[in-house]
């Protein structure tokens, strides 16, 4: 295995414009690879402060479907309340409005901000770490009282990074009292993501009450992973009471306990569909993943073809001097995935300074992007399987030169 790589580092050097060329069809496709899987591993793996999201379901897509058509929409409060809330194997459930946009002054300055309503269960389930004071509690949401959470970032726009706790601002028409500040949560964070959190009975208006669709979330907090199809036999059990105001227009209801993929793959692949949403999904992803690489693949193997030729003399030798196919193979199998090793490194660095450059184009409020080990990890078997891969083929043809036919500099 030494002599394979001291080997292989040797030929690598001998042409550099080929090598060169290798190197930067490899490295390239692993950055927009690697790049992709770190935003899905943003987007989709538990991270501060939905690290335990790993057990952790929701509503988030409600759809109604009859004769008449459909609709789909984000679930109602009405919804979350009767169909989500106490399901036996649930250790805790919260419900809460989306994040919206608002406009808000203070101090003559305005401000765009995200304003986000909860229950106090909310804070339980979710894992935000706070600077000052603390949440706001469900007794404080039944009360109805005008207390707020924010963010340091709007700390800081409010009342220049000094304490918060205890001080007022405006929104929506109201004024609430600071009673904790929290660090900054990346939009990606669908369900955590905001920079203002406020009781949910503070809205202007009870109508919210008995809406079954639109403008709410929920989720449920299992005792492990292994509860999960437990409670969406429970959930799916209740929906099968449903009940519909207006039967002749719509008789069928969809909507589900999801994973954050799962309410994706509900959202992208559509939520009437009688399939399995997140395998069609993954399949798709990696079927593009897999054409992506397909064409880095062919001419990395067009490449090790041309490089075998020049070699074959050399292969001539070892083959009249009894080096087996199996030798031979190995052989070159390791020079390609030295190759392909070295540029999954010169890859991984070039992602970071991707993943960086991005973070500072600030594209996206409080963005989080980064490579940690299982990205990594990712990233070098992506670089190891290219390697096989592209290298198999041309060493399985050259193993078959005859030797003879070698020596002479012959044809594969």
């Amino acid at each position: 295995m030494t002599n394979h790589i001291k080997l292989a580092l040797k030929v690598l050097g001998r042409r550099k414009f080929f090598t060169f060329i290798s190197l930067f069809g490899i490295s390239l496709t692993l950055v927009v690879l690697m790049v992709t899987v770190a935003i899905m591993d943003n987007l989709f793996a538990p991270r501060t402060p939905e690290s335990r999201f790993d057990r952790v379901l929701g509503v988030h897509v409600l759809g109604l479907y009859g004769p008449a058509g459909g609709m789909t929409s984000n679930p109602g409060y009405a919804f979350i309340k009767k169909y989500m809330f106490g399901l036996r194997d649930a250790e805790n459930a919260s419900v809460f409005t989306l994040q919206s946009p608002m406009a808000m002054y203070h101090d003559g300055k305005k401000f765009e901000t995200h304003l986000r309503r909860t229950d106090g269960a909310y804070w339980q389930i979710l894992d935000f770490r706070f600077l000052e004071g603390g949440p706001f509690t469900e007794q404080d949401n039944r009360d109805a009282k005008f207390v707020a959470v924010i963010t340091e970032d709007m700390r800081s726009k409010l009342y220049g990074g000094g304490p918060a706790s205890g001080k007022t601002f405006d929104i929506d028409g109201q004024r609430f009292r600071v009673v904790g500040v929290v660090e900054n949560v990346g939009f990606t964070r669908r369900v955590g993501f905001s920079e203002i959190w406020v009781p949910i009975r503070t809205l202007k208006t009870s109508a919210y009450e008995t809406e079954m669709m639109h403008g709410f979330g929920g989720i449920v907090l299992a005792r492990s992973e292994s509860d999960f199809s437990k409670l969406r036999r429970e959930f799916d059990q209740r929906l099968t009471q449903f009940h519909f105001d207006d039967p002749k227009s719509f008789n069928r209801v969809e909507a589900g306990l999801d994973t954050g993929f799962e309410a994706a793959a509900r959202n992208i692949v559509g939520n009437d569909a009688k399939r399995n949403r997140a395998a069609i999904l993954r399949g798709a992803l990696i079927i593009m993943a897999l054409l992506f690489v397909l064409l880095p693949t062919m001419n990395l193997v067009s490449i090790n073809l041309s490089r075998i030729m020049e070699r074959a003399s050399e292969i001539g030798v070892r083959k009249a001097f009894g080096a087996s196919s199996r030798a031979l193979i190995a052989q070159f199998v390791m020079e390609n995935v030295v190759l392909t090793t070295i540029g999954g490194a010169i890859g991984f660095v070039l992602s970071y300074v991707a993943l960086r450059a991005m973070l500072a184009m600030e594209l996206v409020p409080y963005l989080v992007l980064d490579i940690n080990l299982r990205i990594f990890g990712y990233g070098m078997l992506m670089a190891i399987a290219f390697g096989i891969f592209s290298g198999v083929y041309p060493a399985w043809r050259m193993s078959r030169m005859h030797p003879v036919n070698a020596l002479r500099g012959g044809a594969l």
